[in-house]
């Protein structure tokens, strides 16, 4: 079966992301990435914990984080993730055209997110929160900011798919790299969740 291959519901694989040697190499060599990823974030979480009560001349982050604001961009980012779900569940099924849509509510979702984390950097700023203000300044801004560029690399990328493959049909060359562009979204995800337990809600509680 060739990776160009239409897929038909005749010679529709159980799992067409992984039909071919080429998927499967996509596929172990993103979990491959993925572990420096985790590396990376898990350096600026240390670095964060370290930091976190370092405020000297700035305002505190039980002063500046506004909860209901960062719960509202969390649930876009989660139920983010629930649609791209829905995406690789309608490509497992042969519906391509549900993996499309379901893919632009995630970008549509994933936008709603960084519109708040501007939002929300702008804010900050105004009230006297610069990158270089103090540590815990330096620490955070660093490590969302790290995040929010991951989240716009990931739009990005998903958009990139969906342009480039609006008018072709499901193959085996297009599923892997729509189900691996849906693994890193949900990598970014689940990095939200610590940040927002260990930066947000431990801020607020001290």
């Amino acid at each position: 079966m060739a990776a160009e291959q239409v897929l038909t519901t005749e010679n529709f694989p159980a799992e067409p992301e992984k039909a071919t040697m080429e998927g499967k190499n996509k596929f172990i060599g993103f979990w491959l990435f993925l572990g420096g990823e985790t590396v990376m974030f898990a350096s600026l979480f240390g670095t964060f914990v370290a930091l976190r009560n370092s405020t000297m001349n700035g305002p505190t982050p039980e002063e500046l984080f506004s909860l209901p604001l960062v719960f509202l961009a969390t649930m876009f980012l989660l139920f983010s993730s629930l649609t791209s779900v829905y995406a690789i569940y309608q490509m497992k099924n042969n519906n391509y055209k549900g993996l499309l849509t379901w893919m632009w509510i995630t970008v549509l979702l994933g936008a709603g997110f960084l519109a708040l984390e501007i939002y929300e950097f702008n804010h900050y700023v105004h009230e006297g929160l610069k990158y270089t203000t103090n540590a815990f300044a330096s620490s955070f801004y660093t490590l969302t900011g790290f995040h929010g560029a991951h989240v716009a690399f990931g739009l990005l990328w998903i958009i990139t798919l969906l342009v480039r493959n609006a008018k072709r049909p499901l193959s085996l060359y297009t599923a892997p790299k729509f189900y691996v562009a849906s693994l890193y979204w949900h990598f970014i995800d689940v990095v939200w969740v610590f940040i927002f337990s260990v930066v947000y809600l431990m801020g607020k509680v001290g």
